[in-house]
């Protein structure tokens, strides 16, 4: 069985404080699209999540080239073909 999004398999860090999640709210989300929420920014991580006020996991993510995503960017990749399951 094979999930068609974007974040599904990727390892997703958080940081600052987002509009429409909670810390446990995002991470739950995360966790339904099959993604694994982080608490630190590694070479591992796949995606930064940035709401307001964001500390020094920004600066991090840029020097590690992660690709950085605003909450309205996440909420775009998670709706294309959210739920929809491939059966190989």
């Amino acid at each position: 069985m094979q999930y068609k999004n974007s974040f599904y398999g990727k390892t997703v860090a958080i940081t600052g404080k987002l509009e429409n999640y909670t810390r446990t709210g995002i991470q739950s989300r995360l966790l339904e699209l099959g993604a694994y929420p982080a608490s630190a920014v590694n070479r591992k991580t796949d995606y930064l999540l940035v709401g307001a006020k964001s500390g020094s996991k920004l600066g991090k993510a840029k020097a590690l080239g992660i690709p950085i995503l605003s909450e309205q960017e996440f909420e775009a990749m998670a709706s294309k073909g959210e739920g929809v399951v491939a059966w190989q």
